[in-house]
């Protein structure tokens, strides 16, 4: 299957935002009644409400989540087998808090395409969810829009039934949040200080781990446990600052700027692909665009925690472009070769967002692969709308099992030792 892109009909080169003045920019900014999400849905006594059953929601799963974890961690000195089987499961139910939350708070349409490279394995079920056919280990990049992408890539982990083996690389000054930071510690997520020099023996000992095998019940049908290493090249989220430095840093190279994307950094990437590149077939690579966000604008301005889930403001629709790329064709032996090849799809990305910009959609796949040695042909999935949604109303209830059974034990241990001392007329 082919894995480059196909760029006809995509505009190319046109000048970098950058390049506009920051007062530019500030004219720019959209009053409140022209705000994309539209006008604010709910009053502010409204909004408390919705915060404060949020906040409950959320801390209440995240408190669930962090005692079963804590009920499993003892495992780890029995088999190792259970104990990452065990910690997956607990991945698998934060997975469906964020699909379940951004169904409930957030609602919001889900248009996903394609290119060649990823042809028949994006496809929609009858009841209108978004089914993906894609490989158990892989190296996922994408562009930072705003600080919620992760959400919405940890749902289509969920639309692959692999949304307990995603693996994201943070700040390291994110694992000292209570309960959340915790959380993510057991589930193995790698942080970093943004210190090469500090940071690349420890990430070295994180991917070696995920190139162990395991054979525990949630380990996959391959001798290798199934991992979605999740990596943003950009470093951070698209905003103003980001602009700016991304402006900075390709005049110091004495190359173009990109226009709604940030110039990719090679380093990280370059290190995951050459460490997993005997255990990883493919690199998936999404392109995100918000739907509304106008030129010289950045979504994390527009689409915030409170505007999306309190406000009632969130996109119109997230929009995403699919593609991959054979780790066999990408050239990892040269630094210089691999930030060249890099950015270069970084660049085929930025139009990708112009594309989407001028019509309001990405491009997609429809073509037909012919059927050969008896198997049926397949065609390319075209656009998809759907909407980040769990598969069931009620699926959200098995996060609390573990907790509600520790308790029902605890209280059954309590009654029977009251039994034995009203027996033994101790009490």
């Amino acid at each position: 299957m082919p894995t480059t892109m196909t760029t006809e009909g995509v505009r190319q080169r046109l000048p970098p935002a950058s390049v506009i003045e920051k007062k530019e920019l500030e004219k720019k900014k959209l009053p409140a009644q022209e705000h994309p999400g539209g006008a604010v849905k709910h009053a502010p006594w409204k909004q408390a409400i919705r915060m404060s059953l949020f906040a409950l929601y959320f801390n209440s799963c995240c408190i669930a989540i962090l005692i079963t974890q804590l009920i499993g961690a003892p495992l780890y000195w029995h088999s190792k087998d259970y104990y990452y089987a065990w910690m997956a499961m607990t991945k698998q139910q934060f997975g469906l808090v964020v699909t379940t939350m951004t169904n409930w708070w957030a609602p919001v349409k889900m248009r996903v395409s394609g290119d060649e490279s990823v042809r028949g394995q994006l496809r929609q079920t009858e009841d209108g969810r978004l089914e993906c056919d894609f490989p158990e280990r892989m190296v996922l990049i994408a562009n930072h829009q705003i600080y919620t992408d992760w959400i919405y890539l940890w749902w289509v982990a969920y639309t692959s039934k692999l949304h307990g083996h995603i693996y994201i690389i943070l700040k390291e000054s994110i694992k000292y949040i209570p309960v959340l930071g915790q959380g993510m510690m057991f589930y193995g997520f790698i942080f970093l200080s943004r210190k090469w020099a500090t940071d690349q023996q420890r990430f070295q000992y994180r991917l070696r781990k995920l190139s162990s095998s395991h054979s525990g019940p949630l380990s996959g049908s391959q001798t290798l446990d199934p991992m979605w290493l999740l990596i943003f090249p950009e470093g951070t989220n698209l905003s103003d600052n980001a602009r700016i430095g991304s402006k900075k840093w390709a005049d110091k190279k004495g190359i173009e700027d990109l226009r709604h994307t940030i110039m990719p950094r090679s380093t990280g990437l370059l290190f995951c692909l050459r460490e997993l590149k005997s255990t990883v077939d493919y690199m998936y690579d999404c392109t995100v665009a918000y739907e509304g966000v106008p030129r010289g604008q950045f979504g994390q301005d527009l689409f915030g925690l409170r505007s999306s889930y309190f406000e009632g403001r969130p996109p119109k629709s997230v929009n995403m472009h699919w593609r991959r790329f054979a780790t066999k064709d990408i050239p990892v032996d040269d630094d210089q070769v691999f930030s060249d090849w890099l950015l270069a799809r970084w660049r085929e990305k930025d139009d990708l967002i112009e594309y989407y910009i001028e019509n309001g959609r990405f491009p997609a796949d429809q073509g037909t692969t012919p059927s050969t040695d008896g198997a049926a042909a397949v065609t390319g999935a075209g656009w998809i709308e759907t909407e980040v949604r769990p598969k069931t109303p009620l699926e959200f209830l098995q996060i609390f099992v573990p907790p509600a059974a520790l308790m029902l034990v605890i209280n059954v241990i309590a009654k029977f030792y009251n039994i034995i001392l009203k027996t033994l007329k101790i009490r």
